[in-house]
């Protein structure tokens, strides 16, 4: 009846067939993820008045982006993203779907030494991530994606697993390493390679070695050749590319050097613009990659930084690098974790079947509150894939934001702890829920890296973000009732994640304390 073909061989067929088109129904995705870039440090207008539409600040007319322009008027940007206020507790939230208090990387991570603080607490995870731990790119790979990191990982030190992204879910990695910044991002210097900061050669680069191609530029072709690749291997992808831009070193990218000449910036300043018009040119180029490749309508961009600015524009407690925002990477304040957040399809297209199943619309504003545990659950629902029982998730769907709709059941809530030293703030926990954001100060009496006392020496700080979005009116001492309850909302979330604690003197845990001292 099968003439040749044979039952057994037709029905194998029939599956290899299924399967092609299953992938082909599974979206690609790319998770652009920009190292030390505020909500502030882009031409696009994130924030937004009252009315809930875009309103420029002077820092927007400063830097040049415009690919996230272009991204932005095709999908839908979050004016209220949140990150952690230091890289590596952001990057392992992306990637588990954890509140950084439960994952445990509460820190940067030193890549050579234990960086928890005079009083930071002995078992957190300076380890990072490790063989077997359960990651968004791992989960990807077992539902036949290729996983692809590109650029920046610091998600280990040395001589530990996390070091390296081949052991913690990824195929393929280019760039990745254990430290956080480049030694150079000049091809003239080997990007650090052979240099005074050796330690911190970007690896796997060796090709451009000796060039004039700067570190953004080589990170990006490396990326669109394992894209081109993954593409004539038929599979569905992955790219986790996250650039060492804007990070310092600030030396400046010479393709955009005459952008800020007479911008009346200083030389850091503007060397740290011409780093975001060159990360700015890499998104762009990888759109037009999709775009060449024909497959921009299947591939979906995220676009994220990891922690607030780092913009050398002045002190974090000031009104300056964030403004309007206060404050700056590492710091308390609304600057130092609010992010910019974009997401689209690489390119609109009416009747795409994905786009049909996701509908994201142009040009929308979110402003309801979401943060990088969201991407962990959000995407593998979008790849079709699932998270194993056991492994708990912070992160909460976006789908419904992402359609530019309203999520009536989501609560407008963010935790970020950081029981450690050595940062411009330290010792520190936010609770934001609904309006009221709430600072607890573990150890207000002690100096910040720069040299400055946090909040002035005060352990409690409460702000209306709706009334006061800019954090200028500490209204502790005139809330009493408000400030009591958001600390036992705060103490609550934290024994929920089953958070670590900074220590005294004695070795003690300093559990957060109610402002009548319970």
């Amino acid at each position: 009846m099968w003439g040749g073909l044979g039952m057994r061989n037709f029905l194998a067929f029939l599956f290899l067939l299924a399967a092609a088109f299953g992938e082909e129904r599974r979206p690609n995705i790319m998770v652009f993820l920009v190292d030390d870039m505020g909500v502030m440090d882009t031409s696009v207008a994130f924030l937004t008045d009252e009315d809930g539409k875009a309103k420029r600040y002077p820092l927007n007319d400063f830097y040049r982006t415009p690919s996230m322009e272009r991204l932005a008027e095709q999908g839908v940007r979050f004016s209220q993203f949140y990150a952690m206020s230091v890289c590596s507790p952001s990057r392992v939230s992306i990637l588990t779907g954890q509140n950084a208090a439960r994952h445990g990387v509460t820190n940067w991570i030193n890549p050579n030494v234990d960086n928890r603080g005079d009083f930071g607490p002995a078992e957190w995870k300076w380890a990072g991530l490790k063989k077997g731990d359960v990651t968004l790119q791992g989960e990807l790979a077992k539902a036949g994606y290729r996983s692809i990191h590109v650029g920046k990982a610091h998600l280990g030190p040395n001589g530990h697993e996390g070091a390296d992204p081949l052991n913690v879910g990824f195929d393929e990695n280019v760039g990745g390493a254990a430290f956080g910044a480049p030694g150079s991002y000049y091809g003239e210097k080997d990007y650090g390679h052979g240099a005074r900061r050796k330690s911190q050669g970007v690896p796997h680069l060796e090709e451009y070695h000796g060039t004039e191609t700067f570190l953004t530029e080589a990170l990006t072709r490396e990326a669109k050749k394992r894209v081109r690749q993954a593409v004539e291997d038929e599979k569905p992808f992955f790219l986790h590319f996250s650039h060492y831009a804007v990070h310092a070193p600030f030396e400046s990218d010479p393709r955009f050097a005459k952008n800020y000449e007479g911008s009346g910036r200083s030389k850091k300043g503007k060397a740290f613009a011409t780093l975001v018009e060159g990360m700015d040119r890499s998104l762009g180029d990888m759109l037009d990659c999709f775009e060449e490749l024909g497959i921009a309508e299947n591939t979906l961009v995220i676009f994220l930084g990891d922690n607030g600015s780092d913009g050398p524009l002045g002190n974090q407690h000031e009104v300056a690098c964030a403004a309007p925002l206060r404050g700056k990477k590492g710091a308390h304040y609304e600057g130092g974790m609010r992010v910019p957040m974009i997401v689209s399809w690489a390119k609109r297209a009416e009747g795409a079947e994905l786009q049909g199943k996701l509908g994201i619309p142009a040009g929308v504003i979110q402003r309801q509150v979401a943060s990088v545990e969201d991407l962990f659950p959000t995407l593998l629902e979008l790849a079709g894939a699932k998270a194993p029982l056991d492994h708990v998730v912070d992160g909460r769907l976006l789908q419904t934001l992402l359609r530019g709709e309203t999520d009536q059941g989501r609560e407008e809530q963010f935790l970020m702890h950081y029981p450690h030293g050595l940062h411009r703030s330290n010792y520190f926990t936010v609770w934001r829920d609904g309006d009221w954001k709430v600072i607890y100060h573990a150890r207000p009496e002690l100096k910040a890296k720069e040299g400055l006392f946090q909040s002035g020496g005060q352990r409690y700080e409460l702000f209306n973000l709706v009334s006061d979005p800019f954090e200028q009116e500490n209204l502790a001492g005139q809330r009493p009732v408000i400030l009591r309850n958001m600390m036992v909302g705060m103490r609550e979330q934290l024994e929920k994640h089953g958070a670590l604690y900074s220590l005294d003197a004695n070795g003690n845990e300093m559990r957060p304390k109610l402002p009548d001292g319970e």
